[in-house]
């Protein structure tokens, strides 16, 4: 057997849960919208700056405070504000491409599971 296919002895993971597949599928759709909006909604050389660094810039504020193992721990209310002010820059970014319903069921998508997820951290 591989090295890398062995679990470490004594360490169980816990199973993935529906919550968080659906949660990185949200951050997944986030940055596959914004790098759309990028590309499509600026001139060319402003495009390609917009298509890869509006994800970019996401991913990476995902990674410090928003991830599992985060870099930067905050407050479970300023991570809900971080949160939403991810959702609500997606949101506008499907607005501003004339696409309001998408917008509205990503927000409606992302805010729900980012509650009920949310309310499973803080009980």
């Amino acid at each position: 057997m591989p090295k890398e296919a062995a679990a470490e002895p004594g360490v169980t993971r816990p199973a993935l849960t529906p919550l968080e597949i659906v949660r990185a599928l949200v951050l997944v759709v986030a940055l596959a919208s914004l790098a759309l909006w990028g590309f499509t909604a600026w001139p060319l050389p402003w495009n390609i700056v917009a298509g890869i660094g509006a994800p970019v810039v996401v991913l990476l504020v995902w990674a410090l405070f928003l991830s599992p193992r985060p870099v930067l721990h905050l407050h479970p209310f300023l991570r809900a504000a971080v949160e939403l002010l991810i959702y609500l820059g997606v949101t506008v970014a499907w607005w501003s491409m004339d696409l309001a319903w998408a917008g509205i069921a990503y927000a409606v998508v992302a805010i729900t599971t980012g509650v009920v997820s949310g309310r499973r951290t803080l009980s």
